[in-house]
């Protein structure tokens, strides 16, 4: 994607953010990311990104850290894990204090081994798949709840409203294999399991097959664990097939997104959510974030994907600021599990030396009929 020359210089890359050329490395806090920035999960990268940054920004603006500027630099990796691998070697190289904000199971997969190897700090992937938090590893931090943690809360919702043949839609890949996984899981706690399962390929929306499947097995409910672009084409296609029950996703499918593809066809679609409502004013990190947005005015959007960034990029600052007037990775790993039990405008976070895993807050969202999302 970019050649060596242009790479080293970061200008390329960072070109995808809009952020400023590369300093003199004493100069600045790296840090770095491989996200899909194209392709039909483009949203997903280019929000968590833009929220991070927003947040960064202020901070920059009061004069950094250690009067170091915090800088973000990012490589498109299109969602695919190999695409990933190769950026993560090449982001590793620019000597980061840590991966940041990684979007997507397959590709975090990929690249966590990566930084493991290097003793890079794998901070805030968007991803709630177990294989990235258990076995517990050193490196990695998650901010956001487990897939585990939203199947079981969709499940216990769905079998609380007597609905109890659950079929699974699923991504034909770690990403979604994390999910059924959560599903199946809640299902056997209660006797019960998947009545039909049906896939799509990441970056695919070919849901012709996994439609027949599903629709002919007649479920109360169809749990989704893809991307916007395959969930709106599969809830479309069930519906002009005349499926009538109900449609629940994990929070990875980009909730705005998944409302802007639908459109008027996304009512009471139901999404469960793992960080605050930035549509709620109930929180003061919600007030917070919505004026952040407001003031910096371009192309922020106030959505749960930017909202994600925005607060892995908090909880990231106040671990640096507890890596000492000279940080290394090893005093940022040090800082992050010193937090301990933080409120951040109303949403817990925990680390430790022995918890990397610092929420596992889940709630129900749904789409309404004009683009919006209830909470």
């Amino acid at each position: 994607m970019l050649n060596r020359r242009h790479f080293s210089r970061g200008l390329g890359a960072l070109a995808i953010i809009g952020a400023p050329a590369v300093r003199a490395q004493a100069d600045r806090i790296l840090l770095a990311q491989s996200a899909p920035f194209t392709g039909p999960s483009a949203q997903l990268g280019i929000q968590m990104n833009r929220g991070a940054k927003l947040y960064f920004e202020q901070v920059n603006a009061q004069g950094g850290i250690a009067r170091r500027s915090i800088e973000l630099l990012s490589l498109d990796d299109g969602y695919e894990p190999d695409r990933c691998v190769e950026n993560t070697r090449k982001l590793i190289a620019e000597d980061p204090f840590a991966l940041f904000g990684y979007v997507g199971t397959p590709t975090s997969v990929a690249a966590l081994p990566l930084a493991t190897a290097a003793k890079v700090p794998f901070f805030g992937p968007f991803t709630g798949a177990m294989a990235l938090r258990q076995p517990g590893n050193r490196y990695a931090f998650h901010v956001r709840a487990s897939y585990n943690d939203e199947t079981a809360l969709i499940v216990k919702q769905l079998t609380s409203l007597s609905l109890r043949k659950i079929a699974v839609f699923y991504q034909n890949d770690a990403y979604g294999k994390a999910g059924l996984d959560g599903v199946t899981l809640a299902l056997s706690k209660l006797d019960l399991k998947p009545v039909a399962l049906a896939t799509v390929e990441r970056n695919s929306a070919e849901v012709a097959g996994a439609v027949k499947t599903l629709t002919a097995a007649a479920p109360d409910a169809i749990v989704q664990i893809g991307s916007y672009k395959a969930c709106a084409a599969f809830i479309r296609a069930a519906r002009k097939a005349g499926y009538g029950g109900t449609f629940y996703n994990v929070s990875f499918v980009g909730t705005q997104a998944l409302a802007d593809e639908l459109g008027k066809d996304g009512a009471g679609i139901v999404v469960s959510q793992v960080m605050p409502s930035p549509y709620n004013a109930a929180r003061p990190i919600a007030r917070e974030f919505v004026q952040a947005v407001k003031k910096a005015g371009g192309d922020y959007q106030a959505n749960f994907s930017s909202m994600e960034g925005y607060l892995a990029a908090k909880v990231m600052v106040d671990g640096l600021k507890r890596a000492g007037s000279r940080p290394t990775r090893e005093s940022l790993i040090a800082g992050l599990e010193s937090l301990g039990n933080q409120s951040y405008g109303g949403f817990s976070v925990s680390f430790s030396p022995s918890n990397h895993v610092a929420s596992s807050f889940v709630e129900l969202s749904m789409l309404t009929g004009d683009g919006r999302v209830r909470t």
